[in-house]
């Protein structure tokens, strides 16, 4: 039996058989590779979506790095810079409505609130004002309404809808400038003084 397998007859038969083998060409080739590293993509997704995966843990972490809006707003420093960052953008009306609104809510005065109600409906909200926001057309009605007779909450709709948009569209931005870096990279140095 060895002596078939290495016989010239058996060879010949070999290499007849291989000849009616279709070899894949290069472009197949590459799209084996291709296929393969997408496999290889959608199993590290898959390990990824697990609990116990570290690379889940380290975009957790990285991800709770990055302050909130509310925290910006606390913060002075950070506050001036998402200012400074909104006027780059030509979109500051909503930051300086949002604090207008906060130091309206701080009032206590009935005669004092009755005066702010109107100059931030006429600097904010009112149509063709000079730094007009953008919210719903019901939104100014009720504010309209509400001026009659102001209450500390009558602007908390706008106030809560302005807050949304910052937090939905400007501070995911802000958080990638490099004015946010900037201030985060000076408050680090400033830590170690």
């Amino acid at each position: 039996m060895p002596k078939l397998l290495f016989s010239k007859i058996r060879f010949y038969e070999i290499k007849d058989i291989m000849q009616n083998v279709k070899r894949p060409k290069r472009i197949d080739i590459v799209l084996n590779r291709y296929k393969r590293k997408k496999d290889i993509e959608c199993i590290m997704v898959n390990k990824t979506n697990n609990e116990t995966c570290p690379a889940r843990f380290s975009w957790q972490t990285d991800h709770k790095l990055h302050p909130t809006l509310e925290k910006l707003l606390l913060d002075k420093i950070y506050l001036a810079a998402f200012h400074s960052f909104l006027q780059s953008e030509f979109s500051e009306e909503n930051i300086e409505f949002w604090l207008a609104c906060e130091d309206y809510r701080a009032t206590t005065s009935p005669d004092e609130l009755c005066c702010k109600a109107k100059e931030i409906y006429e600097e904010f909200i009112q149509p063709a004002a000079c730094r007009e926001i953008n919210v719903d057309h019901h939104i100014r009605e009720k504010i309209k309404k509400s001026l009659e007779k102001p209450s500390l909450s009558c602007f908390n709709e706008a106030q809560k809808h302005v807050y949304l948009l910052m937090e939905r569209d400007s501070c995911p931005r802000f958080l990638h400038s490099d004015a946010y870096l900037s201030v985060k990279h000076k408050s680090r140095t400033l830590w170690y003084i």
